[in-house]
C-alpha cells in the first residue's frame, strides 16, 4: 500500500518511478511479445515456465535498468527518452497488434523510406487511440512527476545487484538458450521499446556503410547498333498466387492471358521488403556491399536509361532521365493520372526522342501496395465487390480484403498490356519487357498482414512473385527455366541489349 500511495503523491523515489514506468512499458507493449512465446514454447513443461517467468522478470527489470540509469544521469533527459518512448512504443504496438508486423531492420527501413503519401493511409481512429491512452497520458505523467533522485552509493548497489539478477536469470535458462537464439529476429522485433531503437541503429550503421562510394563495375561494350528498348517493371507487393497466369481461379489476367509471346515463371523475392529486394533486383549479385545499380552502370556506358516511379525506396540512381509522380504528373490526362497509370504517359514519344540505340526503361510501380488497397486503382476496375475500405485489414472480411487485393492485380494487367501495346508501336525496334515484383503480401493468411516479415520466418504469400515476360520478336525464344530470381534481372538486360561485360553470367540470362 505504501508503494502504491507513493505513485500518486506529488514526490515519488526514483526506485519506485523506474518500476512503476517498466511495468507500464510491459502491460502496454507485449501482448504480442508473450503471444509470441506462448505459440511457439511448450509453456506447460518445466523449462517453459521457467522461461515465461523469466522472460517476464527480465523484461521488467532490464527496462527498469535502462530507465533508472538515464533519469539518475539527468533527470531533464531521462525524462524526455522516457517520455519519447512511450510515445514510439504506443504507435509501434498498434502496427504489431494491428498488422502482425515485427519491428526489425528491414522495418525500421520500411518505415524511414515511406513517404507521406503511404503514411497517411494508415492514419485511424484506432491509431490516435493507441496514441492517446499509451503515448500521451502516460508522457504527461512521466514530465509532471516530481522524481526524487538517489546518492551515488544506493545508485551503484541497485546498479549491480540488478545486474547480478539479469545474469542469474541467464544463466538459469541455459537449456532454453537454443530455443531463443533460434527465435532470436522475431523476439526482437517484438520487445520494445529495443526493438525499435537498437533496429534504427543497424539500420543506420548499414545505411552509413551503403552509402560510401559505389564499387564501380568493370566497363562495358555494345557489342552491335541494332535498335533496342528494354522495358523492366517492378511491381509493388504483387503475389504470384493472385495472378490468373499462375493458375489463380480468379480472373486477374484478363488481357495478358490473350497476349502473344508473352511468358511466366515461377519466381522468388530475396527479402519481403522493398529496399532489400530493389537492391537485388537492380545489382550483378547478391551481395551486401553497395555495387554499382543496373541503371547506373548502362548509363555509364553509354546506355539511355529513363526511371519513372511512384515509389520509393530505391538505391541512389544516377541518370540524366529520372522522373517522378510530381513530373510525370504535369503532362498527362485521364483518370489513370493519379494512379500507375500515369508511368505510361509520353513514354512512346520520349523513346522516340532518343538518339541512342539502346534504351532501358525501369518502371517503379505501387500498385498492390496496403493497406488502402481500393484506392491503389480507378473505380472502373472495380471488378471483384465487396472491397475493404478500412485500413485496418483484420476488421474486413477475408473476401473483402482478398477483391480489392485482387482488383490491383486487374489494374496491373492492364498497365502492363497498355505498355505491351505500347511497344508493339515501336516496330524500329525490337522491345522486351520484363515484370517482376519486390515482394509478395500476406492477406491475412496465418493472422498476417502485408509484408516485411523475416525471410527466416517469412510465409510463402510474402516472396513468392511473378516473373512475366514479353518480346516484340516472336523469333526469339526463352530458356527453358522452371524458376527464377531477382537476380535474373541484371543479367537479362545486359543481354537483351546486347552489353558486353566482365561480370556477366549467362547463367542468369533467361534469353536464349
Amino acid at each position: 500500500m505504501k508503494f502504491l500511495f507513493s505513485i500518486f503523491t506529488k514526490n515519488i523515489k526514483l526506485t519506485h518511478f523506474v518500476i512503476l514506468m517498466s511495468l507500464l512499458n510491459f502491460l502496454f507493449f507485449h501482448y504480442a511479445f508473450f503471444k509470441y512465446i506462448f505459440n511457439n514454447l511448450n509453456y506447460k513443461s518445466f523449462n517453459g515456465i521457467l522461461l515465461v517467468v523469466s522472460t517476464f522478470a527480465l523484461v521488467v527489470i532490464f527496462n527498469a535498468f535502462a530507465f533508472y540509469l538515464f533519469m539518475f544521469l539527468s533527470r531533464i533527459v531521462g525524462k524526455f527518452l522516457l517520455a519519447l518512448t512511450f510515445i514510439i512504443s504506443s504507435i509501434a504496438t498498434y502496427f504489431v497488434n494491428t498488422y502482425n508486423a515485427i519491428i526489425d531492420e528491414g522495418m525500421i527501413g520500411n518505415v524511414i523510406n515511406t513517404n507521406y503519401s503511404e503514411a497517411s493511409s494508415f492514419f485511424s481512429a484506432k491509431l490516435l487511440l493507441y496514441l492517446f491512452f499509451f503515448g500521451i497520458i502516460p508522457s504527461i505523467y512521466i514530465i509532471k512527476a516530481k522524481v526524487v533522485t538517489v546518492k551515488l552509493k544506493k545508485f551503484l548497489i541497485t546498479i549491480s545487484l540488478s545486474l547480478v539478477f539479469i545474469a542469474s536469470v541467464a544463466l538459469a535458462n541455459a537449456s532454453n538458450w537454443l530455443w531463443i537464439d533460434n527465435n532470436a529476429t522475431t523476439l526482437g522485433g517484438l520487445v520494445m521499446p529495443w526493438s525499435y531503437t537498437v533496429n534504427t541503429v543497424r539500420f543506420y550503421n548499414q545505411k552509413h556503410k551503403s552509402n560510401k562510394k559505389e564499387i564501380l563495375l568493370p566497363d562495358a561494350t555494345i557489342k552491335d547498333n541494332k535498335k533496342s528498348v528494354m522495358v523492366v517493371v517492378i511491381g509493388e507487393s504483387a503475389r504470384s498466387q493472385n495472378f490468373s497466369l499462375y493458375g489463380y481461379p480468379k480472373n486477374t489476367n484478363p488481357l495478358l492471358s490473350k497476349t502473344p509471346n508473352l511468358y511466366h515463371f515461377e519466381a522468388t523475392a530475396c527479402a519481403t521488403y522493398t529496399t532489400a529486394a530493389l537492391k537485388c533486383i537492380l545489382e550483378h549479385k547478391r551481395t551486401n556491399d553497395l555495387y554499382e545499380i543496373l541503371p547506373n552502370y548502362l548509363y555509364r556506358n553509354n546506355v539511355d536509361v529513363v526511371w519513372r516511379t511512384t515509389n520509393w525506396g530505391e538505391p541512389p540512381v544516377h541518370i540524366k532521365h529520372y522522373q517522378n509522380s510530381d513530373a510525370l504528373i504535369r503532362n498527362c490526362n485521364g483518370e489513370d493520372c493519379n494512379y500507375d497509370g500515369v508511368l505510361l504517359s509520353g513514354l512512346k514519344d520520349q523513346i522516340l526522342t532518343s538518339e541512342n540505340n539502346k534504351i532501358l526503361v525501369i518502371l517503379h510501380t505501387s500498385t498492390s501496395h496496403g493497406p488502402t488497397y481500393s484506392k491503389k486503382y480507378p473505380p472502373r476496375f472495380e471488378i471483384f465487390t465487396p472491397v475493404c475500405n478500412s485500413v485496418e485489414l483484420g476488421n474486413c472480411s477475408y473476401e473483402e480484403l482478398i477483391n480489392a487485393y485482387d482488383n490491383t492485380i486487374v489494374y496491373t494487367d492492364y498497365l502492363l498490356h497498355s505498355l505491351i501495346e505500347t511497344l508493339k508501336e515501336l516496330e524500329e525496334y525490337d522491345t522486351s519487357m520484363i515484370y517482376v515484383s519486390d515482394h509478395g503480401e500476406s492477406l491475412g493468411e496465418k493472422n498476417l498482414y502485408m509484408h516485411g516479415v523475416p525471410m527466416s520466418i517469412a510465409p510463402k504469400e510474402q516472396y513468392e512473385i511473378p516473373f512475366i515476360v514479353w518480346m516484340s520478336d516472336s523469333t526469339r525464344q526463352l530458356k527453358s527455366n522452371e524458376s527464377l530470381t531477382q537476380n535474373h534481372v541484371f543479367h537479362s538486360v545486359l543481354n537483351f541489349l546486347g552489353v558486353e561485360s566482365p561480370i556477366y553470367e549467362e547463367e542468369l540470362n533467361i534469353y536464349k
